[in-house]
């Protein structure tokens, strides 16, 4: 198990890089995270990030690639809700790599 220091606290995560306590999460995290993944976070990474955590709340589970495309264009409309978009902002991991920024865990049916 490794850790990710933000902001002087020590925050674990489990083997694949996920926070292991969901009330860790802060969008200083999820910059950090992203920051160890070579990305930046942008309003169009945020939107993704905020409707992950709509998501989750609302099922209490992680979307896999599917859900995730089809929730994204049901909230955000189709030029957002695609995949061709979501491989863009997230390194072609859309469901895994934003799960992880989103303090989410790994999405189950996810490599």
């Amino acid at each position: 198990m490794s850790t990710l220091t933000v902001d002087g606290r020590h925050l674990a995560l489990d083997q694949d890089g996920y926070l292991c306590e969901l009330s860790d999460w802060s969008p200083e995290v999820a910059n950090a995270l992203a920051g160890q993944a070579g990305l930046t976070l942008s309003a169009e990474h945020w939107e993704v990030i905020e409707l992950l955590r709509q998501f989750y709340q609302e099922f209490q589970l992680s979307p896999a690639t599917r859900p995730l495309i089809k929730y994204t264009a049901l909230k955000l409309g189709p030029e957002k809700g695609n995949s061709l978009h979501l491989n863009r902002l997230f390194n072609g991991t859309p469901a895994k790599l934003a799960a992880k920024l989103a303090g989410l865990p790994k999405p189950t049916n996810c490599i």
